[in-house]
């Protein structure tokens, strides 16, 4: 799908990876660009930047009349929404399985249900008309976990199933569904560290913005920033023991470290 004269709605958008996106849209003409965050602040300065075709509104992703009232904004300003990136993340804190309820709750509503949600406001008005498109972002720890929280990793893997359901359910009805599966990128999640995601570079928002566009020009599924990913997927499913143990010596060195 062409960017170009469309209307995109960009949650997590006024910083990193979201705001990353959010300029690059601009640049590739949108015709209307919804800059939403938890942080209207600093989603509205990241909207004046982009011109009177931005607007910033206010969302708390882990509630699903927040982001039904954030679609409902966007349609009311600008007709309709025609990409929706489902981008808000947050990072929680390292520990194991005694991290506490209250944060794997969280986890599961900010990287699980914001996109089932999400896909509730938007999907009837896309098929309706036969086109849309939804960009899921996760992470490579989706697809290969993380070692310095379970919370994290397991809840980004919630957001890959997500995003390959909506494809199965949808794609053949004119719903686009792309997954976005970044390492480690400059945004606030990493500002005090990166961890083992940092093994193949820290990208900046711009670098993964390109790939995310490319990616929708093509209607690619598998967005990954960091191409070595495609590769650490493969060792994966070829030999699952093998790849575990891997994991297991990369857990033993971050519990050294710690």
């Amino acid at each position: 799908m062409e960017i170009r004269d469309k209307v995109v709605v960009i949650t997590g958008g006024a910083s990193g990876i979201g705001a990353g996106l959010a300029e690059r849209c601009a640049r590739e003409g949108a015709r209307g660009i919804v800059v939403a965050d938890v942080n209207l602040e600093r989603a509205q300065g990241v909207a004046r930047g982009l011109g009177a075709n931005a607007l910033a509104l206010r969302c708390d992703v882990s509630r699903e009349a927040e982001i039904q009232e954030l679609v409902r904004q966007a349609r009311e300003r600008f007709g309709r929404i025609d990409i929706y990136c489902s981008n808000a993340g947050i990072l929680g804190q390292i520990g194991g399985i005694e991290l506490e309820d209250a944060l794997w709750q969280k986890m599961w509503e900010v990287h699980g249900m914001a996109h089932v949600w999400a896909a509730r406001a938007v999907i009837p008005e896309m098929l309706e008309r036969g086109e849309g498109y939804l960009l899921v972002t996760a992470s490579a720890a989706g697809l290969l976990n993380i070692v310095e929280t379970p919370a994290y990793g397991v809840t980004k893997h919630a957001a890959v199933a997500v995003a390959e359901w909506l494809r199965i359910a949808y794609g053949r009805r004119g719903i686009r569904v792309s997954c976005l599966c970044p390492q480690s990128v400059q945004t606030d999640m990493t500002r005090d560290g990166t961890g083992s995601a940092a093994v193949n570079g820290v990208l900046t928002p711009e670098q993964v913005a390109e790939v995310v566009v490319q990616a929708l020009h093509e209607e690619r599924f598998l967005v990954l920033p960091h191409p070595e990913v495609a590769q650490y997927f493969l060792n994966k499913a070829q030999d699952y023991d093998r790849w575990l143990g891997g994991m297991q010596k990369l857990y033993a060195r971050h519990m050294e470290g710690s």
